[in-house]
């Protein structure tokens, strides 16, 4: 009798072993269909190719038109990368040499250490050695308090700043990451900070991390996010754009970046930076942007009380992106009234 008991406590056992194995694969296989099924992105149509080797490692680059220089810095999320800049790079480039990178971790470019610090000094090798005068700096999202902080410090390598619906000042909501699916994390309800916590605990249990990256960069959540909560009319979002979203975001070399962003690793306070810019400040914002919300502006004013602001009616979070044209009009006009350089 003893034995028969132990025979079935051993039978059970390795049931719940044969159990926990299958729960614990499936998510791996489900991986590994994804990356064979996802093809790798089209090399990009527009402007010049490049690749800088510095000291950050290889950073990828689109280089357009001649004259003064603006850089343009994206800001970061799922399948992000100098692409969202292509319509406004090509308006730009009429006037002005215009070079547009993915920044470490994103696109084409290299992954690095993920920190705020490792960009910092990422754009700031990227400024010196590939740029030849002093360019006006355009930064989106996250990338516009790098791009301040970089300005502050090495003014030297920053004739101006554009900020475009920058992050970074605040506390809470107003400083992290957009969630998907469901509304963006700062919309004031108590389950989006709930839903915030959720995420950026389950990125961190490596078991769990492939399958929440496999979920956020679904072409279901990738449409959501951008037709819901980035982009103020959800038509311009059409299917190519999606499948740009969906094959970089499963670069194997985009996956850290991403996981680093959704945690908030990757945030920077720029408060003190701010204290110490020189620089002229234009700030761009789209009329109709959950994240960050409009009413964000006021804390980049209240350090920045010189700067101008400038709000696009009918645009979300990524105006240069939705209303390229019209962005590139008021970027243009704001370079015009620059002082000129110093010789």
């Amino acid at each position: 009798m003893g034995s028969r008991r132990k025979e079935r406590g051993r039978r059970r056992w390795m049931g719940g072993m044969v159990l926990a194995g299958a729960a614990l694969g499936a998510p791996v296989v489900a991986h590994a269909l994804i990356r064979r099924r996802a093809r790798a992105p089209q090399a990009p149509r527009w402007g010049r190719s490049h690749r800088f080797a510095g000291r950050h490692g290889t950073i990828a680059f689109q280089e357009l038109g001649e004259g003064p220089p603006i850089v343009l810095l994206h800001a970061f999320g799922p399948g992000y990368d100098s692409s969202q800049w292509r319509a406004a790079a090509e308006v730009l480039a009429r006037g002005h040499r215009v070079l547009a990178p993915d920044l470490p971790g994103w696109g084409r470019s290299e992954p690095g250490a993920l920190d705020a610090g490792f960009y910092l000094d990422a754009i700031a090798d990227f400024l010196h050695g590939v740029v030849r005068d002093r360019p006006v700096v355009a930064a989106a999202g996250l990338s516009g308090a790098y791009a301040a902080a970089v300005a502050a410090e090495r003014p030297e390598l920053v004739r101006a700043l554009a900020l475009v619906a920058p992050l970074g000042l605040g506390t809470g909501s107003h400083g992290e990451p957009a969630l998907w699916p469901g509304r963006a994390a700062h919309d004031g309800r108590p389950e989006a900070g709930t839903r915030s916590l959720l995420v950026g605990k389950l990125l961190d249990l490596p078991l769990v991390r492939v399958s929440v990256l496999d979920l956020v960069t679904s072409h279901a959540a990738l449409a959501h996010h951008l037709r819901a909560e980035v982009y103020a009319a959800p038509e311009r979002v059409d299917a190519a754009l999606l499948d740009h979203h969906y094959r970089v975001s499963h670069l194997p070399s985009t996956r850290p970046a991403l996981a680093a962003y959704l945690r908030g690793r990757l945030r920077h306070d720029p408060s003190e930076a701010l204290a110490e810019l020189r620089q002229p400040v234009w700030i761009a914002w789209g009329s109709a942007a959950l994240h960050p919300p409009l009413e964000t502006a006021d804390l980049w004013l209240h350090r920045l009380p010189e700067a101008r602001l400038e709000v696009l009616s009918g645009a979300g979070s990524l105006p240069h992106a939705e209303l390229p044209a019209l962005f590139a009009r008021t970027l243009e006009r704001f370079v015009r009234e620059l002082p000129p350089l110093q010789r």
